[in-house]
């Protein structure tokens, strides 16, 4: 009986996460939408990019934000940092001594997340913007990202992060795709789930990454600020683009360091604060079980082995897994096989979760991060 309980269990949470969920989500939202009230406002800025040895893309970051349409006298550009010992540096000075507005905030390597705290905590404009050293925005971007603060529920806002060209090799753009579907339905439903580092804005007033530096902005600050009873939106206008991954292996690393560091709301109890119970099914469905969805493919084939001589379906799901398997393996090798960069994609995405599960059981979320290089 307890086999059987695993099995369906598994069974069951992985298709609700992956499939019933999405689906559930994006027609709750169109039955109930939640608008969110929109104006196009200025309000004094400060965007902040906490960088570490980015000598290579951060002045290309800092002169795409000079180009946005936005008034210069309410923005300000803060480069944060985290204690680089390349040219960033350098690079960032000569800059602020062209542009008024754009200013080095040098820092003790600490990890991104102090970085932009110690960034916030110099800074008195309305609004703080945060993004990647990688990123470049389009010119309307910003102005886009802060007309849903016109709305006075809102205290988070997240734009949309496109890749650019993503090619068959690496299937990081279509499971993007995938993603950015259930955050529009999230949205439109009252708060995302989480955001993404891109390209997103707080109200300074309601700015939390002091209470923890330990935990990302991407997954801590959405579900945070939701539980003080402000709404965190997706704005799809504002657009950012980065480079995808160069392969499935520096995009599996980069996945173990973000995950590593979500752990720790979803083991502590934080979640279970939430006090909106359509908010709190929403991190159940898409980050705690997608989340623990490696977890749930072992338990589930464990479980499978275990029953398949007790009957033809424990069987065939026995067999359907040894076959997703020997897919991945196909995309591994590259073999033109329909289906296998996919499947193999989704197989190191999986395991990132339970090897960032381990890494954090033993050592806990890691303050500092290096970048993936295939982003540059």
């Amino acid at each position: 009986m307890l086999l059987k309980t695993l099995f369906w269990g598994s069974l069951g949470a992985l298709a609700w996460t992956h499939l019933g969920y999405p689906v559930a989500a994006a027609a709750l939202a169109r039955i109930h939408p939640r608008p969110v009230r929109k104006e196009d406002i200025t309000p004094d800025v400060s965007v902040i990019v906490a960088a570490h040895d980015e000598e290579d893309v951060i002045a290309g970051r800092v002169e795409n934000l000079l180009e946005l349409d936005y008034p210069v006298d309410r923005l300000r550009i803060v480069v944060a940092s985290d204690g680089s010992t390349d040219r960033t540096n350098e690079i960032v000075r000569e800059l602020a001594d062209r542009a008024a507005n754009v200013e080095l905030l040098a820092c003790e390597r600490a990890g991104k997340a102090t970085a932009q705290n110690t960034a916030v905590a110099k800074t008195d404009t309305e609004i703080v913007a945060f993004s990647d050293a990688n990123s470049r925005w389009e010119p309307d971007a910003l102005r886009k990202l802060l007309r849903s603060f016109a709305d006075p529920e809102v205290g988070y806002v997240c734009g949309q992060l496109r890749l650019e060209s993503p090619d068959g090799v690496n299937q990081e753009g279509l499971y993007w795709r995938y993603e950015l579907w259930q955050r529009e339905s999230e949205s439109a439903l009252g708060s995302i789930t989480a955001g993404n580092g891109a390209i997103y804005a707080l109200r300074r007033s309601d700015y939390l990454g002091f209470d923890d530096p330990r935990i990302g902005h991407d997954f801590g600050l959405p579900f945070r600020l939701v539980q003080r009873g402000r709404r965190a939106v997706y704005e799809p206008d504002a657009v950012a683009w980065e480079k995808p991954a160069r392969d499935v292996g520096d995009e599996y690393g980069r996945k173990v360091r973000m995950l590593t560091r979500s752990w720790r709301p979803l083991l502590d109890g934080s979640l279970a604060r939430t006090g909106d119970p359509l908010f709190l099914a929403e991190l159940v469905s898409h980050r705690v079980l997608r989340y623990g969805s490696g977890v749930l493919h072992l338990v589930l084939f464990g479980s499978s082995v275990a029953l398949a001589s007790e009957g033809n379906f424990y069987s065939v799901a026995l067999a359907g897994q040894l076959a997703f398997l020997a897919l991945a393996f196909a995309g591994h090798r590259r073999l033109p096989v329909p289906g296998a960069g996919i499947a193999y994609y989704y197989l190191l995405t999986t395991a990132a979760t339970v090897d960032s599960l381990v890494r954090y059981l033993r050592g806990g979320s890691p303050a500092t991060w290096e970048k993936a290089e295939g982003t540059r």
